[in-house]
């Protein structure tokens, strides 16, 4: 029968439904590599501090690296009795080398252990997850340069706004998610921190050469105070904002999509592969992917705040409440693997609807802020032609025509200062064209944006479509 690691004070084990609440080891499982690089690590320290001899460390090493490859081939080494991942590992430690097994927890306690084990799981998490990120930012910039120039009607309060360039469009989510990769990236460096000798919350009295651990966990650094070092969880805090911002850009992406796709507007169509029908209704195509990543930022937002209550009123220094953080950081962590995954091998099946969008651009006054520039242009002070332009454009509305469509005689019923050089500076080539700031939507400008993030994501970049 296996002991408990804390049994010695009680009379009494666990009940059943207690230990059904406080057992954890069907969740913590997913530690396992990393416990067992941290027990490796730690035997090497108490080697070096002369609490095991080098032979009884060989022999501790040789142990693990065994439990570490049968768990590698997929063997479930866990019972029942086991609490969590480090009990596990330490009952078969034990079970196979008897004495010598039960020397492995001296001067370590599940507290400094389970937050160096989180450490090293959200290190890599980051890099896995900003690895993703960039192959949207690529699966985007490639489809920036198929439209680099197309013009889309852009939209300010789901409304005509301004026309702009597609690629434009599409450069913005880049900056969008080139940011969350730099958040990943700082998560990464909060993260690395080796927390491993605090011990249970004073450190250890073993005189263990805890930068000789960092350095061998992989750690940049070794946290300074052993009570912040097993109640810190800010690095997780930091790794699902993270998160939050990754999917809150995500579904404002999928949102587009959704809404594009749909006949009633047109713009684009996604490949068969990442959308589904309906059971009933057999005309339907239903952008499903794009809703499902739309929903499941509800899951990673949510353990953000999830978290942030966990730790609410928390004091110092390790409680059991702290036990809830790991199926947060597991789910937010797979479903944003998941969701980037999708995301990068859908963006290069869809293609634009070039009549749909030619339409569009002919309807909302999309050349109104053009027309208010070009009085301007003509002497106007800017408010006199805001106003001007706005009751213009409440003329073309009440006979039922566009800005471009509008005669000269039309036009000077509002000003004298209008003349034929009025139409093209409503047109959606000169609309395009004064936009030749940094960041605007000139070609030149979105030429030069394209070659930048082409270059900083590795991307070929070459266009293939031209304007409808």
């Amino acid at each position: 029968m296996t002991t408990a690691l804390w049994g010695g004070r009680f009379e009494d084990g666990l009940s059943d439904v207690a230990k059904q609440l406080s057992f954890s080891v069907h969740i913590d499982r997913r530690l396992v590599h990393e416990d067992i690089r941290v027990n490796k690590a730690h035997a090497n320290a108490l080697m070096h501090a002369n609490v095991l001899t080098q032979t009884e460390n060989q022999s501790i090493q040789s142990c693990l690296d065994d439990i570490d490859q049968q768990f590698r081939m997929n063997h479930d080494l866990t019972v029942e009795t086991d609490e969590d991942i480090h009990s596990c590992i330490e009952r078969l430690v034990t079970e196979k080398l008897g004495d010598l097994g039960k020397k492995l927890h001296t001067g370590k306690s599940r507290n400094d252990q389970v937050i160096t084990d989180s450490r090293l799981f959200i290190k890599s998490a980051c890099q896995d997850i900003e690895s993703r990120i960039l192959g949207v930012i690529q699966s985007l910039i490639q489809f920036a340069t198929t439209y680099q120039t197309t013009v889309f009607p852009g939209m300010t309060h789901f409304q005509p706004a301004q026309p702009v360039l597609f690629a434009h469009y599409m450069l913005a989510y880049v900056e969008k998610l080139s940011r969350d990769a730099k958040r990943f990236r700082q998560a990464y460096h909060t993260a690395d921190v080796c927390s491993l000798g605090s011990a249970a919350m004073a450190g250890n009295s073993y005189g263990l050469d805890r930068h000789a651990i960092a350095t061998e966990l992989g750690f940049a650094h070794v946290s300074q105070n052993s009570m912040d070092a097993v109640s810190d969880r800010d690095f997780m805090l930091e790794f699902l904002a993270a998160a939050s911002f990754c999917m809150t850009h995500l579904t404002r992406f999928c949102e587009e999509i959704v809404i594009w796709n749909s006949p009633l507007v047109g713009f684009i169509n996604i490949g068969d592969a990442f959308t589904t029908g309906s059971s009933i209704m057999p005309q339907k195509k239903n952008p499903d992917m794009a809703e499902l990543i739309r929903g499941k930022s509800a899951r990673v937002l949510g353990h953000l705040t999830a978290m942030q209550h966990l730790l609410k009123s928390l004091p110092l220094t390790y409680n059991r409440d702290l036990q809830e953080d790991k199926c947060m950081i597991f789910d937010a962590t797979d479903t944003l693997m998941d969701v980037l995954s999708c995301l990068q091998a859908m963006i290069p099946t869809m293609t634009l609807n070039h009549d749909q969008i030619t339409a569009a651009l002919t309807i909302g006054h999309l050349t109104a802020t053009e027309l208010a520039d070009y009085l301007v242009r003509q002497g106007v002070p800017f408010r006199e032609s805001h106003e001007m332009t706005g009751k213009i454009v409440n003329f073309a509305v009440s006979i039922n025509t566009q800005l471009q469509d509008l005669t000269l005689d039309q036009y000077q019923q509002f000003s004298p200062k209008i003349t034929a050089s009025v139409f093209d500076a409503v047109s959606l080539k000169s609309a395009i064209a004064t936009k030749d700031s940094i960041g605007g939507t000139a070609q030149s400008q979105v030429d030069a944006q394209l070659k930048r993030v082409s270059a900083q994501f590795n991307t070929n970049h070459s266009g293939t479509e031209s304007t409808p």
